[in-house]
């Protein structure tokens, strides 16, 4: 089974921007402050790819926004191995989040999914690893030390039976990012320690005729993130959903009503943009990165992004507020990031696993390179502060340094069939109110229902 350890992700968290604060503080770069992951070189085809064959490889993928660094990251590395391998041809799938999860069931369902796929950890990942739709990725991680560039614990979430099944791109924390002008004007002198004062800035916000929190809910995970944050401070800490599976509490339970109704106050206070179920993640995600939003409530592999946007000067940061007095800020929703998995099925599968250890050895040299490495899965041991990176991005990793441990979110700790429940009814709550012991009632019974 897969390890679902909070301490184990918080320590993975932690030990790595330890690392960063360390070489920060006086390591050496080279000339071009590059990142320097803890590998030897990649395998550069290593004579898989190199035979001269043609060879086709469809890699999905979810970074769709040619704005981004992680869209460039993606390009500027396929395009590098399609140069060194002439006769590979790398064909790229760009979806946005809920659109790929929704190709890759369909896919999964043929049993013909791409040579590479993106896949989340953990509850997510079981039911395809359960039908033996992915290739076991043990002998390319032992290839030129690829497996000790991540994160110590990391690699536990997408392991089963002691096989790693994908490779994350990440591993952050959900963090609120905020636009410092747009506070000023609603006359917000410092951030919120509470969630009531963060209900009550929403409203001065509101006043001024400002966006207060930007989202894109009609990818409906975006919403249960948020609302997890409460959860995780209503019920006092972490494990929520765990002592659920364990059979130690129910939905019914006075900590999940209670963040049923913050999180309420937050939609009825009208927190959000008009019509926030019909706007997906990156159009959300672009209304705070043009300035028509005050706030962003999101996972850390935002801030490369945020930083290359019109508004990156003008963004601060701040931990999710206490909600009725519970709560302590250094607990954190948990984000190991989405991974990448090869097809058990695929026709070239020497040549698919080269080029995917290649990708992940050329990934944080060049996120780190387009200042996109904050909440990176991997190990960086670059200068961040002589390299250029933002005093957002300093502010983050500083976060990373004191994280207390958290939670996953919920669609990776329940079966797919309780989680798509919990996301609709999340959804739900955007277009009407509701009355949280109805909705407590439609997560017992969906999870009652599928033990």
């Amino acid at each position: 089974m897969v390890k679902k350890s909070t301490k184990t992700a918080a320590f993975a968290l932690t030990a790595a921007v330890l690392l960063v604060g360390a070489t920060a503080c006086g390591s050496k770069t080279d000339s071009n402050n590059s990142a320097n992951s803890n590998t030897n070189a990649g395998t550069n085809g290593g004579g898989n790819a190199s035979s001269g064959e043609k060879v086709k490889i469809t890699f999905q993928n979810i970074y769709p926004d040619p704005a981004t660094p992680s869209y460039k990251m993606l390009h500027e590395i396929v395009d590098q191995y399609q140069k060194d391998h002439s006769n590979v041809t790398i064909e790229l799938d760009s979806l946005n989040t809920d659109q790929q999860k929704l190709k890759l069931k369909t896919q999964a369902a043929s049993k013909e999914i791409p040579d590479i796929t993106i896949v989340n950890p953990a509850a997510q990942m079981k039911p395809f690893v359960d039908a033996k739709l992915f290739a076991p990725l043990n002998d390319m991680l032992d290839q030129n030390g690829l497996k000790d560039t991540f994160q110590k614990g990391l690699l536990d979430y997408y392991s089963f039976d002691n096989n790693v099944y994908a490779l994350p791109d990440g591993n952050n924390i959900e963090v609120v990012y905020y636009n410092k002008d747009l506070f000023t004007q609603a006359g917000i002198t410092a951030t919120p320690t509470t969630y009531e004062e963060l209900v009550d800035d929403v409203k001065k916000l509101k006043a001024k005729g400002i966006t207060p929190i930007a989202i894109g809910e009609k990818d409906s995970w975006t919403g249960s993130f948020l609302f997890m944050n409460i959860l995780l401070r209503t019920n006092g800490g972490p494990g929520f959903l765990q002592d659920v599976l364990d059979g130690k509490k129910t939905f019914k339970d006075a900590a999940f009503t209670d963040a049923v109704s913050k999180f309420q106050d937050l939609i009825q206070a009208k927190a959000f943009e008009e019509g926030a179920t019909s706007i997906d993640y990156n159009t959300g995600g672009n209304i705070f990165k043009t300035g028509k939003a005050a706030m962003m409530i999101m996972g850390t592999w935002e801030t490369g992004a945020i930083d290359a946007s019109s508004v990156g000067s003008k963004v601060g940061v701040f931990k999710f507020p206490t909600v009725g007095g519970k709560g302590d800020p250094d607990q954190f929703m948990l984000a190991p990031g989405s991974a990448f998995a090869v097809s058990a099925n695929s026709k070239h599968l020497k040549e698919t696993k080269d080029f995917l250890n290649y990708f992940m050895t050329e990934m944080p040299k060049k996120q780190f390179e387009l200042k996109n490495a904050v909440g990176s899965g991997q190990i960086i041991t670059g200068d961040f502060k002589a390299a250029g990176y933002s005093q957002l991005a300093q502010d983050v990793l500083g976060l990373f340094q004191n994280v207390k441990g958290g939670d996953l979110a919920f669609d990776n700790t329940m079966k797919p069939a309780i989680a798509q429940a919990h996301l609709s009814s999340i959804q739900n709550m955007f277009v009407q109110k509701v009355d949280p012991a109805a909705v407590a009632a439609e997560h017992q019974s969906a999870f009652d229902s599928n033990k």
